[in-house]
């Protein structure tokens, strides 16, 4: 965590932002995780006197926080020109912070742009994947024993499980689905 990368490289600008109080930093690695709605008294103390300082965990928190809003202010807006525009802006304010890490996300923003803000207004997320990759995991821990494809495939059918493909070893979709082919 970048708070911990202060603490190595500036310990007395840590020091002079939050105090010797342990207590104090702990709240603040917190609070950089959580939305502000939902901090702490003490965590709202801590990260105001962060937010004066000049330490990359500062910088760091208002980048985040930044890209945030430029979130919120697309799925508000529902326009893609406005959702590109600000993003555009974020991924410049990113690319100047000197933080590798967010040098590095503002170019992979920047590279699948057009992707990024189509997900941003569709209100895309990687949730559904996630549960779909969980239920096959614990399907798979129950069927263990089975030696081939054929018998798991078997043991998902009598497990009633609805999209499989008719052959397991054909594509369900053709594999140029959604690629959008340019004339030259």
């Amino acid at each position: 965590m970048v708070i911990f990368s202060d603490q190595r490289s500036q310990p007395k600008a840590v020091r002079a932002a939050l105090g010797e109080d342990r207590k104090a930093v702990k709240a603040t690695l917190w609070g950089m995780r959580k939305n502000p709605v939902g901090w702490t008294y003490q965590q709202i103390n801590s990260m105001h006197w962060l937010q004066r300082s000049n330490l990359k965990s500062a910088r760091a928190w208002r980048l985040k926080q930044a890209l945030r809003e430029v979130y919120r202010g697309a799925v508000a807006a529902n326009c893609a020109a406005k959702a590109e525009q600000d993003l555009l802006g974020w991924i410049s304010w990113a690319r100047r912070c000197r933080l590798e890490p967010f040098k590095r996300l503002a170019n992979t923003l920047k590279e699948r742009l057009p992707g990024v803000v189509r997900g941003m207004l569709e209100g895309r997320s990687i949730a559904y994947v996630e549960a779909m990759n969980g239920m096959l995991q614990q399907t798979k821990r129950v069927a263990r024993g089975f030696r081939t494809i054929t018998n798991f495939i078997a043991y998902l059918r009598m497990a009633k499980l609805e999209h499989l493909p008719a052959n397991a070893l054909r594509a369900a979709v053709p594999r140029e689905f959604g690629v959008t082919r340019h004339a030259a």
